[in-house]
């Protein structure tokens, strides 16, 4: 019992643990943009599907708005907008990350001057001012969206993702990407890549294009033209080969090449020169004294109504825009023309193609050898647009293939599938480009002697302009031997216009203090060779810079039996540390590597030649000096592969000669001499009388035959001993040879390893990192932010709930008082139960409208509570009434079924081998027995009842009934449906022999003699080599194949339920003809 137990409890452990896999398997991805967000998801039986949120559109404005104490989104957040222009908050990826002084910043203030921003004074940046008492920051607001865009996404997979990588700009900074990334933590989003959304829509176009790709460089150009920017980008599509281990991948991959962005022309400033129009327009109708734009709302009404027209003259020629009480009740209506947008907008129209031309200048592309132009963006409609955008690239058409919507989202999530851990993607690789350069700063080092270039700075690039990411670089700091310090930041930005350079506080990211420079060179340099500070960076794939880790790295010449202890005791060390904590990996300060350092587990497996040759591969790796300790690995592993090759391949040409030796030894030996004679004797003894009375001409013919014979077997015999004998020769030289050169290997091999070897040795150096960005958010202040979002969270989920309370209350109520007046309960309720019920409704109906709006929800539960079960008896009542019937037809259809089956099953015990035994037919004749008379005695007792009486027949127990009764039938149909009845014996007509019951004797029988009359004749050939007689011998008894008897159960017919079937069971089985009869 216990084991079992056990069992089971494993078995829901391994079930639970699949469960909780296969729910945590979906990813999503969000297209982060100004005006609208997409969001997709990937999870199992579900291949990247745009997600629709709570009003079915595939995107989603992202804004967020806060009225009477409830955060809205989407389309409601954006009417509140237009009713409440400072409840609303959007276009926040313009403000996130910034100074408070930032020029973007009093762009933004200039365009939505409705909004209360005030200055945080800790970190510098922005504060949106909600009332007196709430203020939130633009990384909690954005939050706020993030979160609302995860909650859609779990509802539409039905389970909850945690995994997303959200698109940025191209143009985010460190200090934007990093501001993202905090948003996303707060809302306890597991963030696996800022994925820039041009290199988004790339990898979308390139995935369904992938066969289109191959080894020679494809270039494309993408022109996004969104809300609030427009990028071109300049993308190359190459088939390119990876090594991952011993193996070659082949699979495309996407760089950026070259980027241009103007992060201040887009749709929206457009439809602020439109909206402006408008409002000039309003107010040179003088319908009013009022200035609209002294007006919010009526400016949010007109920049709404202006995006609408903006879309529309993108198909025709004019429009009216006509707004509604636009002020003071006053309508609005004006016809606005596509060329008299053009004409507001033909400054703006000018910006259209620098970003192409910045683009190419960068990438050093033409555009001969661009392939296609694809459009992104939605301001990309406009005509005036796309003919500027054609007139510059000299063509025809542009490139319009892909979803300009859902592009950058679909890539997004596609990249997310790749890297999750729970799918399976074909390989498309992104190398992103770094748009800002970064550059290392130092102070040159200098002796006490030297007085020349004193404070000088030296200024190394670490990323430049476009390099690829993600990817790490190793600089090296030569001629440090005390503590120094050094500063990151951004390197030249001229190419950006003056006020995106003004965006930039300051180039410098951060200066970093390296501290225990002096002390290593103290310990290690006098013995040792100093290689300098390296320090390790890392560009990661969402665009962020990392200082892994610095280290002084020495290298000395060390003896080779010095190697040896020092491993020997490492090694020492470390299976002491194994046997206390069964593995080690703690990380030690100095660390110590020799450039042939041999495995131990390595050493028993390997065998003599493996040592030889890896001995051979440190020779060789001694004489090449290099300071990367993984290049003269992999030299290493190389080299000992190839030589345990050669090792391999002589131990087998050695195995082979041995083996031809064998095969070419003697076979006629005197042995085998005297056996053919003797065997040639029994021969002629076994020979007739009459053969053996032949002519002695014949029998001294037959001796020189075999004299001849004889002589020919020595002939060869001769010649094979003399061709062994010169192959022996020929191989005894070889072996000579070869052992004489692997000697000489051997002591050349000696002679290196005790020639001295490099030791590298490295130093980890302690390092302080001072930020001069703008600074992050600390962790308090994170955690606060937290708890102020769950309480949000948890507030509009508490109203979310209350107010579905309140609905179901209100449904059920005008629902009860609907019925209570039909028919069927008019007859299953008297006119008592109906009043008092009626009146409890309206007291409900009335309570309900009467209750505060801080009403808790357990007083509308508790409410419905009491409703339900004042209505409970009618309603029950109402429903045996109404579903009785069809329970009933259920029942008599499941009794006829039953007995036909019951007289089918009785017919067949006639049988020699009885399918069911008496027990089971018994047991189910019983049951039928019995449901007939529980339902006659049912009917009698539910019949003396009116229809306002609880009723004795229930629909419940009819069901149980029915499944008692197709329980029983089932299970006799399932034995009869597996049954296999034992073979009837069965006679051969030629053979003597008969067969037993079931068959099983004679083919054993069968099988002996057959095995038995085979090893007969073997012996016969090995005695006498002569083939036997086939008369003689003596054939195995055959055996019959009887097919099993398996009854067939007939269908039923349910006009001729009543009906029995008959079976005829007299007839027999013909055993000789094999004949058997199917039931």
């Amino acid at each position: 019992m216990a084991s079992s137990c056990r069992h089971l409890m494993v078995v829901s452990l391994v079930l639970a643990s699949f469960l909780s896999l296969s729910v945590g398997l979906a990813v999503m991805s969000i297209d982060l943009g100004a005006e609208f967000m997409k969001i997709a998801i990937v999870k199992p039986g579900v291949p990247m599907e745009i997600v629709l949120n709570t009003e079915s559109s595939r995107k989603t404005r992202t804004i967020v708005a806060f009225r009477d104490g409830e955060r809205q989104f989407a389309n409601e957040a954006y009417n509140t907008g237009i009713r409440f222009p400072r409840k609303a908050f959007s276009y926040l990826t313009h403000v996130i990350g910034r100074d408070f002084d930032d020029p973007q910043v009093q762009l933004y203030k200039e365009r939505f001057p409705y909004y209360d921003i005030l200055k945080d004074e800790t970190r510098g940046t922005v504060l949106f001012k909600i009332d007196e008492e709430t203020f939130y920051s633009p990384e909690e607001l954005l939050a706020m969206i993030l979160d609302s865009a995860k909650e859609y996404a779990e509802a539409f997979a039905e389970q909850p993702i945690t995994d997303v990588v959200i698109t940025v700009p191209p143009y985010y900074n460190q200090v934007e990407r990093k501001a993202v990334l905090h948003a996303a933590q707060m809302v306890k989003l597991n963030v696996l890549q800022l994925m820039s959304n041009n290199a988004a829509v790339a990898l979308n176009f390139g995935v369904f294009r992938r066969k289109n790709f191959n080894s020679t460089m494809q270039y494309y150009m993408f022109y996004d033209m969104g809300a609030t920017s427009t990028v071109a980008t300049v993308v190359g599509y190459q088939v390119v080969k990876v090594k991952e281990g011993t193996r070659v991948d082949t699979h495309p991959q996407l760089s950026i090449k070259g980027v241009g962005f103007d992060r201040t022309f887009g749709g929206l400033g457009i439809s602020m020169r439109l909206r402006d129009h408008l409002a000039k327009a309003f107010n040179a109708q003088k319908k009013t004294k009022t200035d609209v734009f002294t007006n919010e709302r009526a400016m949010a009404k007109l920049l709404k109504e202006s995006d609408r027209v903006k879309k529309v003259l993108s198909a025709n020629n004019d429009h009216y825009a006509q707004v509604e009480g636009l002020l003071d009740e006053k309508d609005f209506r004006h016809k606005v023309t596509r060329e008299e947008l053009e004409e507001l907008c033909s400054d703006l129209l000018t910006k259209v193609t620098k970003p192409m031309e910045e683009a190419l200048k960068i990438s050093e592309i033409t555009m001969g050898e661009i392939t296609d132009v694809i459009l992104m963006g939605g301001a990309t409609r406009m005509p005036k647009v796309q003919d500027e955008l054609m007139q510059f690239v000299n063509r025809q058409e542009l490139g319009k293939s892909i979803n300009t919507d859902e592009a950058a989202a679909m890539g997004a999530v596609y990249q997310a599938a790749y890297l999750g851990k729970g799918f399976k993607v074909k390989t498309f690789s992104v190398k992103d480009g770094t748009i800002y350069p970064i550059v290392v700063d130092f102070e040159k080092h200098r002796n006490a002697e030297e007085t020349m270039d004193a404070g000088r700075i030296i200024r190394r690039t670490l990323f430049g302009r476009m390099n690829p990411f993600p990817q790490k670089k190793v600089m090296t700091f030569n001629k440090h031997y005390a503590d120094f310090s050094f500063t990151v930041g951004y390197g030249d930005l001229s190419f950006l216009p003056e006020q995106d350079q003004k965006s930039f506080k300051t180039l410098t990211l951060a200066n970093v203090t390296l501290k225990g420079v002096e002390d290593a060179y103290k310990k290690h340099g006098e013995s040792s060779d100093n290689k300098g500070i390296k320090a390790h960076f890392r560009m990661d794939d969402s665009g962020l810079l990392h200082l892994d880790k610095v280290e002084s790295v020495f290298e000395k010449m060390q003896d080779p039996e010095e190697v040896k202890k020092d491993e020997s005791a490492w090694s020492k060390i470390g299976s002491a540390l194994g046997g206390l904590f069964g593995t080690s990996n703690e990380k030690k300060d100095s660390v110590v590597e020799t450039d042939h350092t041999p495995d131990a587990e390595g050493k028993k497996e390997e065998s003599t030649t493996d040592k030889e040759s890896k001995e051979k591969g440190t020779k060789d790796k001694t004489d090449s000096k290099t300071s990367e300790s993984k290049t003269t690995d992999s030299k290493t592993s190389k080299s000992e592969s190839t030589e345990s090759k050669t090792s391999e391949s002589e131990s087998t040409e050695s195995k082979t000669s041995e083996s031809e030796k064998k095969e070419e030894k003697p076979t006629d030996t005197p042995e085998e001499k005297q056996r053919e004679k003797k065997t040639e004797k029994e021969k002629s003894d076994e020979k007739p009388a009459d053969e053996q009375t032949e002519k002695t001409d014949d029998k001294e013919e037959k001796q020189k035959d075999e004299a001849n014979k004889t002589n020919e077997r020595k002939d060869k015999k001769e010649k094979k001993e003399k061709k062994g004998k010169d192959k022996k020769d020929k191989k005894d030289k070889k072996s000579d040879a070869e052992k004489k050169a692997e000697k000489e290997a051997k002591e050349k091999e000696e002679e290196e390893a005790k020639k001295p070897k490099i030791v590298t040795i490295k130093e980890n150096i302690t390092v302080e990192i001072e930020s001069f960005d703008i600074p992050g958010i600390p962790k308090d202040n994170m955690k606060e932010s937290r708890k102020r979002l769950a309480s949000l969270k948890a507030r509009d989920q508490e109203k979310k709930e209350l107010e579905a309370a309140k609905n179901e209350l209100e449904a059920y109520i005008f629902d009860a008082q609907d019925k209570f007046t039909q028919k069927d309960y008019v007859q299953c309720s008297t006119e008592e139960e109906r009043d008092v019920i009626v009146k409890a409704l309206a007291a409900a109906s009335d309570w309900l409208y009467e209750q505060p709006d801080d009403a808790k929800k357990t007083a509308y539960t508790d409410k419905l509570k009491e409703l339900v079960t004042a209505t409970k008896d009618v309603v029950i009542r109402v429903r045996e009434m109404q579903e009785r019937p069809k329970a009933l037809d259920a029942m008599k259809s499941m009794l006829n079924h039953s007995k036909v089956f019951l007289a089918t099953i009785k017919n067949l015990t006639t049988l020699e081998d009885p399918m069911f035994t008496e027990v089971e037919i018994t047991t189910l004749e019983k049951l039928i027995t019995n449901t007939v008379d529980w339902l006659k005695s049912s009917k009698a007792e539910q019949k003396k009842l009116k229809n306002h009486e609880n009723p004795k027949l229930l629909v419940e127990d009819i069901a149980l009934k029915i499944q008692a009764l197709d329980r029983e039938v089932k299970y006799l149909v399932n034995k009869a449906k597996y049954y296999k009845p034992k073979p009837k014996p069965s006679e051969k007509g030629k053979s003597n022999e008969t067969v037993s019951d079931g068959g099983k004797d004679s083919a054993n029988k069968t099988e002996e003699d057959k095995k038995s009359t085979n090893e007969k004749s073997e012996s016969d050939k090995e005695s006498t080599n002569e083939k036997p007689d086939s008369d003689s011998s003596t054939q195995p008894p055959e055996t019959l194949d009887i097919p099993p008897v398996v009854p067939t159960i007939p269908k039923t017919d349910d006009k001729k339920s009543d009906e029995t079937l008959q079976i005829d069971a007299s007839e027999t089985v013909d055993q000789e003809k094999s004949e058997h009869s199917e039931l």
